[in-house]
């Protein structure tokens, strides 16, 4: 369908920073780009306000979120909240299997390439795919399938939020970061992990808030 094709361009741009944010997404113009139909534009932008990744905005149409958006900290905080929780059971839980794959999800992140020229200021599809597998592993030990679905919701929520914050703090020290929670995690030290983990999430929040 179009609007599946337009949705995936404009989704895909989002992503690798090619608008800003705040930056104004106006139908009209879209649809003059994709050669598409103001009806088909308007379906890919209200997807992608369901997504997270677009806002409706009363009289003024339709806009990238912004860094200060209040709704990734109110993310931020349901991951704090829900996540550590987890990694405690999948610490309880986790057999030798799911220590055999924390401990290959994790070298597979280690050893990707964060960022790639061809895609952008952001960092690369391939990491982002090894960093949700890393910290879907870590968790899944817990073995409750109605907190995983949670935890996939979330995830997906806050993509563009890690994007713009990983930008934003440059500094930061992300392998040592994993590594120490694959070291906490494989130790079977559940306050520490947990610990380790909400500190992971906080920094990701707060780069969003910080001066860049």
């Amino acid at each position: 369908m179009l609007s599946e094709r337009v949705h995936a361009r404009l989704h895909e741009a989002i992503m690798r920073g090619e608008y800003a944010p705040g930056a104004a997404l106006k139908p009209q113009e879209l649809a003059q780009q994709h050669q598409v139909s103001l009806a088909v534009v308007r379906e890919a932008l209200v997807r992608l306000v369901g997504e997270g990744i677009a806002v409706r905005l009363p009289n003024r149409g339709f806009a990238v979120p912004h860094f200060s958006d209040r709704r990734w900290q109110e993310i931020a905080e349901a991951r704090r909240t829900i996540e550590p929780a987890m990694l405690r059971l999948a610490i309880e839980r986790g057999d030798l299997d799911w220590e055999a794959r924390v401990r290959a999800t994790h070298h597979r992140l280690a050893r990707t390439p964060v960022y790639v020229p061809e895609e952008g200021e952001y960092y690369s599809s391939a990491w982002s795919e090894a960093h949700r597998v890393f910290h879907r592993t870590l968790l899944d030990g817990c073995g409750n399938p109605v907190l995983l679905d949670t935890f996939d919701r979330l995830w997906t929520a806050s993509e563009l939020a890690r994007r713009w914050s990983a930008q934003r703090t440059p500094e930061r020290d992300g392998l040592a970061e994993h590594r120490r929670l694959e070291e906490v995690a494989l130790a079977r030290d559940a306050d520490t992990a947990a610990e380790v983990l909400a500190r992971h999430l906080t920094l990701t929040a707060a780069g969003l808030i910080a001066c860049p």
